[in-house]
């Protein structure tokens, strides 16, 4: 039936699907997340009377990068060209921006992908089981949302210094927290208290860093997204040149699996923390990009088809930070041209979303890409969680002014350059994917076997191109069990 799911439970199916029911619970398929025409209307006419981010059942149907603020409906994707006058580029970077999601952030779609599949082949029974949800962040966000829609108890892992936003939404919306020791690059800490759970089998694990449902979101969702972007541009003279994004759990690099297979010369940058270089030199170390992990890699990377890593120092981060969202850094920008417009996009970029920006000047600088080259990224989320951040550096260094303004536009982006930047050849990527060993055979259970099929670029396509089926033929069967149509 399938290679992540084991087998189906009749019993729990049954059950779940009668709280469904009682909830009105329906489960959207993936080809609609993708594709919201595919929603039945009498759907699509009720979201305008639901907010974006209410428990509400049919916010699982927002999902997707077409959400329209505006009208509560659906409309385009959701995205942001950066204008050329903050990447001095001749290459167009254009981000999809997160913060139209339920949560303000696009790894709920990560939850959906890992959860749904075991919900609705009865692997997870929200009776009887707590779903728990290691992460540095945004991910644990997302599936307290599903769980909260599903009413069953979800149980937020993530690392003590992440920001107070991630906290307090976890608790206004009932999750429990466990709150593991450091910050975003703490992942194994994260991890042995996945161990620790594991041990009472009233809690099922939905790890994003193994988990095949979070890239297969991404391959199947935002892949097609970005594609639909780039071929509204119209024009024959463009190529898409690359796809960056940080590595975190490594999910939404899948998108450019997807591209790659749709434009075989796109290139695919993994983004990663210079103060946690685990990629560029097998690097460790603590850093302030909120919510991309590092210091492994994680299980569902395809390594071999990622063709460079780009390392961004967290101190041009935090600098951005404040220049896109202060005052003084808006009145600099607006002198060197950035229009009204672009202006009050620029806090739809959160920290890592700054990373993927800097990460795509860097790629760009490094191939010498030119008016021709579009480089897609994702901006995962938005300032909204992130406002504590800015008056923490406020406190610390004090009010932003004119001078910092002028030579942060200098500094982190007019002179980005391609130092900490790899190019990846044939053995820099299969080196890569052999520190897979380390985090996931001799630590985590998994099998050098199947470590050795992952570098069959097949085990990824029929991952990524086949179980999507599987789980949307699943769906319909469950929506059919609890009397309503998807």
């Amino acid at each position: 039936m399938s290679r992540i799911l084991q087998r189906q439970h009749p019993e729990i199916i049954a059950r779940t699907a009668a709280r469904c029911r009682e909830r009105g619970v329906v489960i959207p398929t993936f080809r609609q997340l993708r594709d919201p025409s595919l929603v039945p209307a009498a759907l699509r006419a009720r979201l305008p009377g639901v907010g974006l981010h209410e428990v509400n059942p049919l916010n699982l149907f927002r999902i997707t990068w077409k959400n329209d603020l505006a009208t509560g409906g659906y409309g385009g994707v959701n995205c942001f060209e950066v204008p050329r006058e903050i990447t001095g580029l001749r290459a167009r970077v254009i981000g999809l921006t997160g913060r139209a999601f339920p949560t303000g952030a696009h790894k709920v779609g990560a939850a959906f992908g890992c959860l749904v599949p075991r919900l609705v082949s009865g692997e997870f029974d929200p009776a009887r089981q707590k779903a728990a949800w290691p992460s540095t962040g945004n991910y644990c966000r997302g599936g307290a949302f599903d769980c909260a829609v599903l009413g069953c108890t979800a149980v937020a892992i993530l690392p003590e210094r992440m920001s107070r936003e991630r906290f307090e939404w976890l608790r206004q919306i009932g999750a429990e927290i466990i709150a593991t020791p450091g910050c975003e690059s703490n992942v194994k800490e994260i991890y042995d208290k996945c161990w620790e759970l594991k041990r009472d089998p009233g809690h099922v694990i939905f790890n994003q860093f193994e988990e095949f449902g979070n890239p297969l979101f991404h391959y199947n969702v935002t892949g097609p997204a970005c594609a639909e972007v780039f071929a509204g541009l119209g024009d024959p003279r463009v190529r898409l040149a690359a796809f960056v994004s940080a590595t975190g759990s490594a999910g939404t690099l899948a998108t450019g699996d997807y591209l790659k297979r749709h434009h075989p010369g796109l290139r695919i940058v993994a983004t990663e923390a210079l103060q946690c270089p685990t990629l560029l030199c097998n690097g460790f170390g603590d850093h302030r990009i909120e919510g991309i992990g590092d210091k492994h890699v994680p299980w569902v990377h395809n390594v071999r088809n990622t063709d460079a890593v780009a390392a961004i120092d967290d101190e041009d981060c935090l600098r951005l930070l404040r220049l896109f969202n202060e005052p003084a850094g808006r009145a600099h920008l607006a002198a060197h041209g950035v229009a009204v417009d672009a202006l009050d996009r620029l806090p739809w970029l959160g920290i890592s979303g700054i990373a993927n920006l800097l990460a795509a000047i860097k790629t760009a600088k490094f191939f010498e890409f030119d008016e021709r080259d579009v480089i897609f990224t994702v901006f995962t989320d938005s300032l909204d969680l992130y406002r504590s951040r800015l008056a923490e550096l406020t406190a610390e260094r004090g009010p932003y002014r004119a001078p910092d303004a002028i030579a942060d536009l200098a500094g982190p982006l007019a002179h980005q350059g391609v130092e900490h930047f790899k190019e990846l050849g044939y053995h820099d990527r299969k080196a890569i994917h052999h520190l897979k060993y380390f985090t996931w055979v001799e630590q985590q259970g998994r099998t050098s076997r199947e470590l050795t099929e992952q570098w069959d670029p097949d085990y990824w396509r029929q991952l990524f191109e086949e179980e999507v089926g599987t789980f949307d033929a699943l769906i319909e069967a469950f929506n059919a069990t609890v009397g309503a149509s998807s």
